[in-house]
């Protein structure tokens, strides 16, 4: 996923996917801990995406703020 894609949607959207994302991490988290990950990258792809998606928003955030 890119910033480009994430621009073009919604912040409920935005929302909804950081959501899903957190509760990957989560998951991912405990797979690490009881030794049964298999794809150790995934996690650092999954941080960085919640990452881009908290950019995002508060970039829309800011814009909205700055147009009032």
């Amino acid at each position: 996923m890119n910033a480009k894609e994430l621009h073009d949607k919604t912040p409920d959207q935005l929302r909804d996917e950081l959501v899903s994302l957190k509760k990957e991490a989560f998951n991912l988290r405990f797979q690490q801990a009881t030794g049964q990950m298999e794809n150790t990258s995934r996690m650092k792809i999954v941080r960085r995406d919640v990452a881009r998606i908290k950019t995002v928003l508060n970039q829309k955030a800011a814009n909205a703020a700055s147009a009032e």
